[in-house]
């Protein structure tokens, strides 16, 4: 399970293949340069210094005898020349296939962080609206960036130190094995020691690394919550409560980064003490060989060199072992969000809506959301040019059959159906073309007012632009802007008031020019001159468009073809708003007396 998992996160690095491989090539060769330091100049060092024969405790193949009694032969001023430079280059070589494995591998490491951005925020187009009713929008920042560079921290470093130590592990047993086979034979037991500290620890760090991932979620989610709802904290004077939940969290986070911070800090002089103890033993048994002769001082120095380079990769390794295992956390996080599918798909064969000529028909529309029944047999018609207000009191599911239409949500039971056609059997992106919205919380982005009232036809002229926002009752308050229509507003159009939020985001729907509009209590927030001019502007979009209007103030739907309220998910009355204010004990009128005509 976990290799399955690891490889799972490798095979981020596939589209980079060949960059990997290069680095990987890298450090092979570095790992061979460091064994080749340590077999190298030991030997010739006690050969140069103590002027006798390199002498190795068994026969080695012929080949190697040979180029040890040649070794033997060559004057000592020679030897100390030829060490000299050797050293020099051997060196040079090091540090260069060093910077080449080091570069490469970070190379790599950034090539992923930036290809599982762009997944993570590419799926997170794709799904569905119901996906983020259900999770924070602070969690998903956490996934997008504390996960991915946890990620990022294992490629980079994690990667590299596994495949170079392994290497540098594998180099120097070999070469512990041609010195003496039975000593390294003794020597492996270590690796079993070692290796079950190693796997321990790690497991339990993966599950405190998820932990920890879960809790900076939360304190992102509070940042996003308090930095966004500043004002209402500010109003209420509630900084103390928001201080010390906050404090909480960050504590909550702490004590258990600390708990992976102590068990990562233990492995280390824990796999140094069991290869201390074995490096004791072979000393004290080796000893007495290189005393009777057996073999050279030199030889025995590669030997126990090898073996102390040997506990260095495996220190190296329970530290990537952490840092895998807090990678693989958060690489099940992350595959969390790239593995989910939209609860709203989309048909092979799919249909073009290129026009609206009829239009929209509910046939016997039911949705849940989870458990809850929101809307129970809706049956309801708009035609072409028609304006269909929907009342109700609040939970009655008003917005909720809105969304139906553009598919933010498929209903459960029967169908919604546009110029006769199921819209399900209707591409997302054309359905969607032929809709516009004005919610009652306008969405602005930090752009210019120029690329928000753009935003869906990028292609738009300057004129376009201007015409859109003149109709909107915009244009005049935009050229009194420090930019006019270059002018940035701000996160969430924070520079600008209700009204003109209002407005912008109306003169957006102007420019789409969508056959279907859907008006989501766009005036319900605004003061009595800002929702004259909205109010105004509306007037003018809806003619010769088929219209959903969700009315906060009754008032103002006095214009509607049709009138829907809702009640507890079912359509409780339909009429004009003459024919409602008639209806004796009617819901309608019943709600139009309480708002507009109860005395102040």
């Amino acid at each position: 399970m976990i290799f399955g998992d690891y490889f799972s996160m490798l095979r981020f690095t596939k589209p980079h293949r060949k960059v990997f491989a290069l680095a990987v090539l890298f450090m092979m060769v570095t790992a061979i340069f460091d064994c080749v330091s340590i077999g190298m100049v030991l030997p010739l060092t006690d050969r140069i210094m103590i002027g006798k024969d390199i002498v190795f405790p068994h026969r080695l193949p012929a080949f190697a005898e040979e180029f040890i009694k040649h070794i033997n032969n060559i004057p000592r001023w020679t030897l100390l020349s030829f060490i000299g430079y050797g050293i020099a280059i051997l060196f040079f070589l090091k540090g260069l296939f060093t910077f080449l494995q080091t570069y490469y591998m970070s190379k790599v490491g950034q090539l992923v962080v930036r290809d599982i951005r762009n997944k993570i925020y590419s799926k997170l187009q794709d799904v569905s609206l119901e996906y983020f009713t259900k999770r924070r929008s602070g969690e998903l920042i956490s996934r997008i960036t504390n996960d991915v560079r946890l990620v990022e921290n294992a490629v980079s470093y994690g990667v590299s130190d596994l495949f170079y130590q392994s290497f540098q592990v594998v180099f120097f047993a070999i070469m512990i094995f041609v010195i003496h086979a039975k000593l390294a034979l003794f020597s492996f037991i270590l690796v079993p020691l070692i290796s079950f500290p190693i796997v321990k620890v790690g497991t339990r760090l993966r599950k405190l690394s998820k932990k920890s991932q879960e809790q900076m979620a939360d304190i992102n989610s509070l940042l996003v919550e308090t930095i966004n709802g500043v004002r209402i904290v500010k109003a209420f004077s509630m900084e103390e409560y928001e201080l010390a939940k906050f404090v909480r969290h960050n504590y909550d986070f702490f004590k258990v980064m600390m708990k992976s911070i102590k068990r990562t800090a233990l492995l280390a002089p824990l796999t140094e003490f069991f290869g201390a103890i074995f490096g004791a033993i072979i000393f004290m048994w080796i000893g007495k060989s290189v005393i009777a002769g057996e073999f050279s001082f030199g030889v025995f120095a590669v030997f126990l060199g090898s073996l102390f380079s040997m506990i260095r990769p495996f220190k190296k390794l329970s530290q990537v072992n952490s840092i895998n295992q807090q990678a693989l956390a958060a690489n099940d996080r992350i595959y969390e969000i790239l593995d989910s599918h939209p609860s709203v798909a989309e048909k092979k064969d799919a249909l073009i809506l290129d026009r609206v000529r009829n239009g929209i028909v509910f046939d016997k529309v039911g949705f849940k959301y989870e458990t809850d029944i929101i809307l129970k047999e809706i049956s309801l018609e708009a035609r072409q040019g028609e304006i269909i207000a929907v009342v109700g009191s609040s939970g009655a599911g008003k917005s909720t059959l809105v969304d139906l239409i553009p598919r933010f949500y498929d209903p459960q039971d029967g169908k919604i159906m546009i110029d006769g056609q199921d819209i399900r059997n209707f591409t997302i992106k054309s359905l969607r073309a032929n809709i516009g919205m004005v919610t009652q919380e306008t969405i602005l982005f930090n752009d210019s007012v120029k690329g928000n009232i753009s935003y869906g036809r990028k292609d738009a002229s300057m004129d376009d632009i201007i015409k859109a926002a003149k109709e909107a009752f915009a244009h005049d308050f935009i050229m009194k802007l420090s930019d006019g229509y270059d002018t940035f507003i701000g996160d969430r159009g924070v520079k600008l008031s209700g009204g003109e939020r209002q407005r912008i985001a109306i003169a957006r729907a102007i420019l789409k020019n969508p056959p279907i509009l859907i008006l989501d209590e766009a005036t319900s927030q605004l003061d009595a001159e800002s929702e004259r001019l909205v109010q105004e502007a509306i007037n003018r979009i809806v003619k010769g468009r088929t219209v959903f209007v969700i009315g906060h103030r009754l008032s103002s739907l006095r214009n509607a073809t049709k009138i829907i309220v809702l009640m507890s998910g079912r359509i409780a009355e339909t009429g004009t708003h003459e024919e409602l204010i008639n209806s004796i004990g009617g819901v309608y009128k019943r709600l139009y007396e309480t708002q507009v005509l109860s005395p102040t």
